[in-house]
């Protein structure tokens, strides 16, 4: 799987000359933090107001790259900083773990990967516990910010949503509601401690996450993945739904031309879960700045703008309020 990702990201870089690959999205500044977590100092970069107040507990928005890429690529891609200084939150883009996992992340050098639950990158000779690493991260990030521990989220492209899909599961009791773009759930028989709102957002002419299911390919044909195949992505949101105790038959939403959605709600304890498709749409962040070519990724697309529907989303939950021995036992983490 390592090779062919370095394969096509060699054939992007050469094709394209992606020197955007460390750009912000703006002038917007991001820090970069380390955590020690399974054996390794793990790397994030976070964008935050200035003004933040202690007596003023503020949203967490964590964004996982693609497989092959990078925190900083991440954000130029979706536009999250920008975002969270708009609506006042913070941003989170941590680093997946490369051949060599103590060296930075490089798209040719040391592609970046997140361990999802699907067993594709198991070739390493040690697959790191990335879900630990996010369960230490929100721990520093809580201590060094006036995070709002009922409001955190978790959203991420390709191989990055399908480690949405993980925490989801296996960090239900602190994520609020989830967001995977063009991912898989890939985990079996999964067993959140609590029903966690889902957004699945993906394009019909996606190749790459085939919305049939099937090998992943880039539009020129190349075979992604190691061949390993993907499920078809109502399997995926169909799973998520009936974890969640959703109606079995989805009511359809409005939507622009162009743009297909159905929510299976009200599912328990107030959850929901909404799939978008769009037409005529590739293997791309919708209404992003995307660093891959046309003919290796498929088409861009505006008639959606991911990162506004996800934080719309976002923004109509958060984690019910714990009795007072189970926060007790929070702060104590």
């Amino acid at each position: 799987m390592l090779k062919s990702l370095v394969c096509m990201l060699m054939l992007t870089m050469c094709g394209c000359g992606l020197s955007r690959e460390g750009r912000a999205d703006d002038e917007t500044p991001l820090e970069q933090r380390t955590v020690e977590a399974d054996g390794l100092t793990r790397r994030y970069l976070v964008t935050a107001p200035a003004d933040l107040r202690d007596d003023e507990p503020v949203p967490l928005v964590v964004m996982f790259h693609g497989g092959g890429g990078q925190g900083r690529a991440a954000a130029s891609q979706t536009r999250w900083p920008a975002k969270a200084l708009e609506e006042r939150f913070i941003a989170v883009f941590p680093e997946g773990t490369g051949p060599d996992p103590e060296a930075p992340g490089s798209f040719l050098r040391n592609p970046q990967v997140w361990h999802d639950g699907s067993g594709r990158f198991t070739s390493r000779e040690r697959e790191y516990d990335d879900v630990a690493f996010i369960d230490r991260m929100l721990d520093e990030l809580c201590e060094a910010y006036p995070v709002d521990p009922s409001r955190i989220y978790a959203t991420g492209f390709s191989n990055g949503a399908s480690m949405v899909f993980r925490v989801g599961v296996e960090l239900s009791a602190r994520f609020a509601a989830v967001a995977p773009v063009a991912g898989a759930l890939w985990l079996e028989a999964p067993e959140p401690e609590r029903p966690v709102p889902l957004l699945y957002i993906t394009g019909e002419d996606d190749t790459l996450n085939p919305m049939a299911g099937g090998v992943p390919r880039t539009v020129n044909g190349r075979v992604m993945g190691g061949g390993v195949p993907k499920p078809p992505v109502t399997d995926s949101v169909l799973a998520w739904a009936e974890m969640l105790g959703c109606p079995g038959e989805p009511e359809p939403l409005e939507t622009p031309e162009g743009v297909t959605a159905v929510r299976y709600g009200p599912c328990e304890c107030g959850a929901e879960v909404l799939l978008y498709t769009i037409a005529d749409c590739g293997h791309t962040w919708p209404g992003g700045n995307n660093l891959l070519p046309e003919r290796v990724v498929g088409k861009e697309t505006d008639l959606l703008n991911a990162t506004d529907l996800i934080w719309e989303f976002f923004s109509r939950h958060s984690l019910p309020e714990m009795p007072d021995d189970a926060a007790a036992g929070a702060e104590d983490r």
